[in-house]
């Protein structure tokens, strides 16, 4: 295989992945319960409590958390009886990555992502640096 080909192959892989979890996540109950996920953070939380705040039946549950797993999106593990939930960070961080890479022209950070991808908030920019949510960075002739 040449570097070419592995490449190319790379990319396909990334491309595969990505689409794998885009869609896990056009699903309704797969994304309230992705999103309620992202709000706990890496404790995560039993499959019965995830059910119980989304409303579905456990049994209805276990089959979209399955998918979301599958996807790199969730990670789980067993405290005695009970399996919890929680987003996968480097699953997600990964996706979001994918999807941003080419951002603003191969220059995301004009548009407020690092290199790593994952975004800024204005908290983590100096006050000479803040952004106005009006300004589209792109349109800027000094970044351009």
């Amino acid at each position: 295989m040449t570097l070419a080909q592995y490449f190319d192959t790379s990319r396909n892989m990334e491309l595969t992945k990505a689409v794998g979890a885009l869609s896990a996540l056009a699903q309704e109950h797969r994304l309230r319960v992705f999103r309620l996920l992202v709000r706990e953070g890496a404790s995560g939380m039993p499959a019965g409590e995830v059910a119980a705040r989304i409303g579905v039946p456990s049994s209805t549950l276990s089959h979209h958390l399955a998918h979301l797993e599958r996807a790199g999106l969730l990670r789980s593990w067993r405290v005695e009886r009970r399996i919890f939930y929680a987003v996968d960070i480097e699953g997600t961080r990964l996706l979001l990555a994918f999807l941003t890479e080419d951002c603003c022209q191969g220059r995301p950070e004009i548009c407020g992502y690092g290199n790593g991808g994952g975004s800024l908030d204005d908290h983590d920019l100096s006050q000479s640096r803040l952004r106005d949510v009006a300004e589209c960075p792109c349109d800027d002739p000094e970044l351009g």
